[in-house]
């Protein structure tokens, strides 16, 4: 939310497909999880009207890069973007050649998960392999015209931070199954103490006294 906040209010960001993509990803990873899930929606709307942004548009247009990114090959992908940053194409395509075309484009974190998204949703996922993405991320950066070294440094932060927040979930997983046992535990204890039947301590017949006579 921060980060689109500064973003608004630079006078040369411009909005475009792969930073509503950057910005639908980074929702759905570090929200993941989050109960009541049907509030999921709301919390997404409220952030980006927040920004005076729509967020039916991001998600429409996050929706149509993650389906283009899935019908390609990590190799096919790049190629889509090296042709709509030379020479246009469809919709999306021109709005690329525009950022590749743009000096005074606005690069942003949010822009840099973007396109590691398409990357990750490809045929191949090639994200898994570092050596595979060291080699494409250079030929992206030349295309667009963006700096590698900026998206490598937003990169690992990103990557790093989904880590953090895979540990910390598995870690309340954890405490909450161990709670979940000890409630069990505790309940089956209490029901078998329950069924344990009483007896009626008995009180031993008193032998007769004598009298004392003085």
């Amino acid at each position: 939310m921060v980060e689109m906040h500064l973003l608004r209010v630079n006078e040369d960001f411009r909005y475009d497909p792969i930073f509503a993509l950057g910005v639908t990803t980074s929702f759905d990873r570090f929200m993941d999880g989050y109960q009541p899930e049907n509030d999921k929606d709301a919390i997404f709307s409220a952030i980006c009207k927040a920004q005076e942004a729509d967020p039916v548009q991001m998600k429409k247009d996050g929706q149509r890069l993650t389906e283009l990114a899935q019908s390609k090959s990590a190799q096919e992908m790049l190629d889509w973007i090296t042709q709509a940053a030379n020479s246009g194409g469809d919709e999306l395509q021109w709005q690329l050649r525009n950022i590749a075309q743009n000096p005074k484009f606005k690069y942003s974190r949010l822009f840099a998960i973007g396109l590691f998204t398409l990357l990750e949703l490809s045929e191949g996922n090639i994200t898994q392999d570092e050596e595979s993405l060291a080699e494409f991320l250079p030929n992206i950066c030349t295309v667009l015209n963006i700096s590698e070294s900026k998206l490598q440094k937003d990169l690992e932060i990103y990557r790093g931070n989904l880590d953090k927040i895979a540990q910390v979930r598995q870690a309340m997983d954890d405490i909450l199954e161990a709670q979940k046992k000890r409630r069990e535990a505790d309940q089956a204890k209490k029901e078998g103490s329950d069924d344990t039947p009483t007896t009626e301590a008995s009180t031993p017949d008193s032998e007769p006294t004598s009298e004392v006579s003085s």
